[in-house]
């Protein structure tokens, strides 16, 4: 990975554990900078119901302000919670329905992104760069 701010991995990484911590399913980390240099991270989380959707989207908020106060600037789709998006400017929240997530198949979408599938035992200081 090459992300060079610290932040901004640190941010990534505190999304992906939050969204574990509730039973968030297939969770991965894009690293899209390269590709599109307005955004350095998505992170991509699959969840089996629309209300472990909203409990998911809940945990990323809280624990992105506990972490630097971030909040995101954006917040898409939580009327119907089938893909709700928070944009935090540099890091992109992707919270899917399992198979609202097959369908748009971000994964294949973004494939020429390096990816890193999130492991529960990493730590949310964990050094993504």
């Amino acid at each position: 990975m090459t992300v060079s701010d610290p932040v901004t991995s640190r941010r990534a990484a505190a999304a992906a554990q939050a969204a574990a911590d509730k039973k968030g399913m297939d969770i991965v980390l894009l690293e899209v900078g390269e590709i599109i240099s307005i955004i350095d991270w998505f992170v991509v989380i699959s969840a089996s119901n629309t209300r472990q959707v909203r409990t998911i989207v809940d945990e990323v908020e809280r624990a992105l302000v506990d972490l630097d106060g971030a909040v995101p600037s954006g917040r898409e789709g939580l009327n119907d919670a089938t893909w709700v998006l928070l944009d935090y400017g540099d890091v992109v929240v992707h919270v899917f329905l399992d198979a609202t997530r097959a369908y748009y198949d971000l994964d294949r979408l973004w494939a020429d992104a390096p990816r890193l599938d999130w492991d529960e035992a990493a730590p949310v200081t964990a050094d993504l760069a």
